[in-house]
């Protein structure tokens, strides 16, 4: 049979047909009540309950993975990449307070591997069931000559929703106030490109390499899950944060891009700074690894890395030994990293 055109042009829309063909029994697990139509439709449909709610307001987030995606090329591993795009997004929400509702992607490549398409879907699927969220959509895009060969993007949007008058703002934030730390399993999406110039190219590791001081190979430790603190911060709120009273949990930050200095002040009143004691927390030896590699300061890798915490909690002083235990009862490890003191909304290491 001849080549159809297009597909001799690089696109093959039957190749793309085919490899989503699936996509129902991969998406059934994170289907809700409210979804609606059918998988592959022009817009997802999601009829929102307003019985459940009194003033709900929608909180939307979109985000990629950065050049992890390195490593997965390098290592033909990519079913945890999509489990890391939803459990980053959730995160960006669940600092508001917000319940996850439903998620969509974006895959660009120049062309689609099958098993890595499939790979990356069962990514997705798989975190959006953990987080209760619908995966009711997507973009599959086949650019030829845009993509390296074997390279792909993804990009994805979540959508959740919280109750007006419950969303976390910061603004009953006062000095005082302790901050409690949530453990990170390692780099989750974030320096990655400074992480691959010291570790790949500066000491010259191969990914496949054990490395006596990580436990693992060091594919291993950079492909590890980018953590969902979504279940258990909803778990914290229901039972520290009651309807008309003032609120035991304060503000949250995910540490992301830019680390404790850039993330922290989001959440912070402009008269409070954030104080976080060095030595309160367990620093994995992934970061003592790049910085002693890279000879790079301390305080930019405070800037760039979350540095073995993954979100931040404010937290009511009185009550930090309660949240803290209860965090540690749901299988997180925590700590009380430091305190709320007057300044001038900054975040300092010390």
């Amino acid at each position: 049979m001849k080549k159809k055109a297009y597909a001799a042009a690089g696109v093959d829309i039957d190749l793309g047909n085919r490899v989503k063909e699936d996509l129902p029994s991969l998406l059934a697990a994170t289907k809700r009540p409210e979804v609606l139509g059918k998988v592959g439709g022009f817009g997802g449909l999601f009829a929102l309950n307003p019985r459940k709610y009194r003033q709900p307001v929608l909180v939307s987030s979109v985000d990629g993975v950065g050049t992890k995606l390195k490593i997965a090329f390098a290592t033909g591993c990519h079913d945890t990449i999509g489990q890391d795009l939803v459990n980053h997004c959730v995160n960006d929400i669940a600092v508001l307070g917000a319940e996850p509702l439903f998620f969509l992607d974006y895959l660009g490549a120049g062309r689609l591997d099958p098993a890595v398409f499939t790979d990356i879907i069962k990514g997705f699927a798989k975190a959006c069931a953990e987080n209760g969220c619908a995966l009711i959509g997507g973009e599959t895009a086949q650019m030829p000559g845009f993509y390296a060969p074997g390279e792909y993007d993804v990009s994805g949007t979540i959508v959740g929703v919280v109750e007006r008058d419950r969303m976390l703002d910061g603004k009953s934030i006062r000095p005082g106030d302790a901050i409690l730390g949530l453990a990170s399993n390692g780099l989750h999406t974030n320096g990655y490109s400074l992480a691959r110039k010291v570790l790949l190219e500066q000491m010259g590791l191969k990914p496949g390499r054990r490395v006596a001081a990580l436990g693992s190979t060091l594919a291993e430790e950079l492909l590890r899950v980018h953590v969902s603190y979504g279940p258990l911060l909803q778990k914290l709120l229901k039972r520290f944060n009651r309807a008309g009273k003032p609120p035991v949990l304060k503000g949250l930050a995910h540490i992301t891009g830019g680390g404790f200095v850039d993330n922290v002040p989001r959440v912070l009143p402009k008269r409070c700074d954030a104080v976080l004691r060095k030595g309160t927390w367990d620093l994995q030896p992934v970061f003592t690894m790049i910085q002693e590699g890279g000879k790079i300061d301390e305080a930019e890798m405070y800037q760039v890395f979350n540095m073995g915490i993954g979100m931040t909690v404010v937290v009511e002083a009185a009550s930090a030994g309660a949240v803290l235990k209860a965090v540690q009862r749901n299988g997180t490890q925590a700590w009380l990293v430091g305190e709320i003191v007057r300044g001038t909304g900054v975040c300092r290491v010390e």
